[in-house]
């Protein structure tokens, strides 16, 4: 059998409505069963997912990072996605790495700005401006067509590059904005409870290990708090872990996550501060790997 090789050709026909559509589609399939296992060299990882969604296929996604490489010229995050066939197990295709991350990353958070966030916001602020910043500016726009982006970031040059407004002040530019989209590498909360307004939406992405945070106690308190999946979050992620090892909030009151029944994963009023936390996981490689599959196989 010939293994298909999907690459960044594929990208122009992808679609952020096409993509949201099979996330809801596959969290409707049977639990995803999902593994990871991370070795390390010093700074240097290498992060195996695997997943397997009972009906849809089979995929394991290697990543390395190495911390060092912008010293040589090389992205710092590398890696590979197989998908394999659902009935036969065998391997039917190899998925650019950071097409399929990209992709799942932004379309993550796009779901949960498209159940939660108020259907007339247009400020939105980024707090950071790498690489999933610059995704989420594609994916909002598709989703709210009268969009204003407004970038901080602690390097104010990295910011200016992204052709936005330019906040100076974080403050200020979190009171103001509609919708709140957090991918920074902190440790430390970056954004105050104490800041927020009624009816935002906050998407928290860059958050992964138990050490990182992107909000801080009271914010997380102050709002209905949502999960992509209780299984990569709870108990994983400092986002989560602070505020229930404080009391701040308890297991209970993460509302809701993606295999939820979906209307329970809703924005009640147009004063509701609601926080999604984006925390990732192998199922949803699968379910993107999947669909780039398929536009990829269309024509």
């Amino acid at each position: 059998m010939t293994v298909q090789i999907i690459g960044q050709e594929v990208e122009p026909r992808l679609k952020w409505d096409g993509l949201t559509a099979a996330l809801e589609a596959g969290h409707r399939r049977p639990r995803a069963e999902i593994r990871d296992m991370v070795l390390y060299r010093g700074g240097d990882t290498l992060l195996n997912r695997a997943a397997w969604i009972d009906g849809l296929g089979q995929l394991v996604k290697v990543a390395t990072v190495f911390p060092g490489n912008g010293g040589h010229g090389l992205p710092s995050v590398n890696g590979a996605v197989t998908l394999y066939d659902d009935q036969t197990g065998v391997l039917t295709a190899l998925v650019d790495f950071h097409l399929v991350t990209k992709w799942k990353t932004a379309g993550d958070s796009l779901l949960s700005a498209k159940r939660l966030a108020r259907k007339d916001s247009r400020r939105i602020l980024l707090v950071g401006a790498g690489t999933v910043a610059r995704s989420m500016i594609s994916a909002y726009s598709s989703l709210f067509a009268q969009a204003e982006f407004t970038v901080w970031s602690r390097n104010r040059a990295t910011a200016q590059a992204m052709g936005h407004s330019v906040a100076d002040d974080l403050e200020t530019a979190v009171r103001a904005a509609d919708i709140i989209c957090t991918a920074t590498m902190s440790r430390e909360p970056l954004v105050m409870g104490a800041w927020l307004q009624p009816g935002q939406h906050l998407d928290l992405i860059g958050a992964y290990t138990p050490a990182m945070r992107e909000v801080d106690d009271e914010a997380m308190a102050r709002a209905r708090v949502f999960v992509d999946s209780r299984a990569t979050t709870i108990g994983h992620i400092g986002e989560v872990i602070e505020p229930i090892k404080s009391g701040a909030i308890s297991e209970a009151d993460v509302i809701a996550d993606f295999y939820d029944d979906p209307t329970s994963y809703v924005r009640r009023s147009a004063d509701d501060i609601t926080i999604a936390k984006n925390g990732g996981g192998a199922h949803l490689d699968l379910m993107t790997a999947d669909y780039i599959s398929r536009v990829a196989n269309a024509g």
